[in-house]
């Protein structure tokens, strides 16, 4: 909501100049917890999360994520492209068929196979949003096409959580501290050499406190979200945290709607909606019950 808001509300463009900032408000608190042994980044022999030191992360580390880093940064750039290309309540629906992406990457990485259960409801979830957006009035397709990029790097990017983190020693907070040292210096040549960063400088609403205010926000919830993701994908698996995450857009929707008006009000559109949160739904209790 917050990137809506700079991107919409305040007309800023430069969508990898937001992405750097939260990256290097992300890295730079990661360090200063580490610093202070609040956090640390490596997980001990039973799996707990250890600061007695205030370590970081070793370079053979660094370069066995690299794969993780690299797709975390399509990810992010995808993701926040489509969030501007189009409205809130359509950006959240479209999402949602993430889940089938991630299924067929995990079962290329690992053979990962689902009983019927979860595929039901999983096929329910992705129905409901084809359905919500065939009676998009807004349509754009470059927007559509921007958020199935994003669904398709998202996947990856889940898969990649999954498969190295549990095996690189390093917790939630080690692995988003990886990404940020390397992703920030690629992202910061390439907007200099795009020159986003030059027009960033002369954007008229950069000095506006209520501007950077919503600067504020987006990256200190970017941090929190990044987090969440890392330790959910770790702790369960990629797509539960691609399905179960989705309940959340139930308040995305509301908000969409009230605050951006960026999609109008069709019933068609509203049954799609109400589709594919029961799509989520159904499948946490599959979940839960082992089925």
């Amino acid at each position: 909501m917050f990137n809506k808001a700079a991107m919409s509300s305040y007309n800023f463009p430069y969508v990898n100049v937001l992405t750097l900032l939260q990256i290097i408000v992300s890295t730079m608190l990661l360090y200063a917890m580490n610093h202070w042994k609040i956090i640390s980044f490596t997980t001990d022999e039973t799996g707990n999360t250890s600061n007695k030191t205030a370590s970081f992360v070793p370079v053979e580390t660094l370069l066995r994520i690299l794969p993780l880093s690299l797709t975390y940064l399509l990810y992010m750039l995808a993701s926040m492209e489509s969030v501007r290309a189009i409205s809130v309540p359509m950006y959240t629906t479209l999402r949602r068929t993430t889940v089938v992406f991630t299924m067929v990457v995990e079962y290329l990485l690992t053979r990962q196979m689902y009983a019927p259960f979860i595929v039901g409801s999983v096929s329910l979830t992705v129905f409901g949003a084809f359905i919500a957006g065939a009676r998009d009035l807004s349509y754009d397709s470059y927007g559509y096409a921007i958020v199935f990029v994003a669904n398709i790097t998202t996947a990856v990017y889940l898969a990649t959580v999954a498969r190295l983190g549990k095996s690189s020693g390093l917790n939630s907070f080690g692995l988003m501290w990886c990404n940020g040292v390397i992703c920030a210096p690629l992202l910061l040549i390439w907007t200099f050499a795009s020159g986003d960063l030059e027009r960033t400088i002369s954007f008229p609403h950069l000095y506006s406190p209520s501007f950077l205010v919503v600067l504020l926000l987006s990256c200190m919830m970017a941090f929190l979200l990044n987090y969440t993701v890392f330790l959910n994908t770790t702790v369960n698996s990629a797509l539960t945290q691609t399905v179960c995450g989705n309940l959340k857009d139930f308040f995305t929707v509301v908000f969409g709607w009230l605050l951006f008006r960026g999609l109008p009000y069709d019933p068609l559109n509203v049954i799609g909606q109400c589709l594919g949160f029961f799509g989520s739904g159904l499948y946490a209790y599959c979940k839960l019950n082992g089925k």
